[in-house]
């Protein structure tokens, strides 16, 4: 695994802050992005660069095509191309669908999903260009998978994750990369905010009756990157406590 190199989005706290630390954990040099500078993600920064596993740092916002595409080949120009993607950016404005407005539609699809073309598109040439194979994963959702109450913006992003995803894994198998889809539950995350009658009707939906940890799904992503899931691709695996 030495000098392989993981960017990942979305990393300055939950799951993806979790994801970039099990990967430097693995052997990997990573190259953790956020939308803006802040103190936890200084923090996180800091922390990688003493392992001695900090192959770039970016601040960008991943639903600007041009400013991601230059952020992203600037740092490859810097330390090479990215063996690994993790397209883990993500927001949610959940509303009852009548209540959803413009923004409040488009800010989400933009985000989550254009976000990825944004981010994967201009690592996918580099990528194919080191003759080693690569991981590219997507943060879905299981509100992508069945829907859910309030997420109709949320599910339609997520949704269309899977389906990207699932035709860059047919085009990139010959190349030896492999492309899934990571579908999360209830996972401890900040963005989780959910009322007291709403978290016992979710616990009763989940057989395990819990939410899962970040590092649950950090443990899975770090799996999909090693040697020992060169036959997946194409797949949505879903961590979710058996919700479905």
């Amino acid at each position: 695994m030495s000098k392989k190199k993981v960017l990942i989005t979305g990393a300055s706290r939950g799951i993806g802050r979790a994801i970039a630390l099990k990967l430097v954990s693995a052997g990997f040099y990573v190259t953790p992005c956020a939308s803006k500078q802040t103190d936890e993600f200084d923090e996180l920064v800091s922390q990688i660069k003493r392992t001695g596993h900090l192959a770039d740092a970016l601040t960008f916002d991943v639903s600007d095509t041009e400013e991601s595409k230059s952020k992203i080949l600037t740092s490859i120009e810097k330390v090479g191309p990215y063996w690994g993607v993790i397209s883990n950016a993500g927001i949610a404005r959940d509303k009852a669908f009548p209540s959803l407005s413009e923004e409040d539609w488009k800010s989400v699809i933009n985000v989550d999903l254009n976000g990825f073309f944004n981010v994967v598109q201009p690592c996918i040439m580099p990528m194919i260009s080191l003759k080693d194979g690569g991981r590219i994963i997507a943060m879905s959702s299981v509100s992508g998978i069945c829907g859910n109450r309030g997420q109709a913006n949320y599910s339609a992003a997520k949704a269309g994750l899977i389906g990207a995803v699932k035709t860059l894994a047919i085009e990139l198998a010959k190349r030896k990369i492999t492309a899934n889809c990571i579908a999360p539950g209830l996972i401890e995350t900040e963005m989780v905010q959910i009322n007291e009658l709403a978290m016992k009707m979710a616990m009763e939906a989940i057989p395990l009756r819990r939410m899962g940890k970040p590092e649950e799904v950090a443990a899975l992503a770090s799996f999909l990157m090693s040697p020992e899931a060169s036959y997946i691709t194409r797949q949505v695996i879903s961590i979710n406590g058996g919700m479905l």
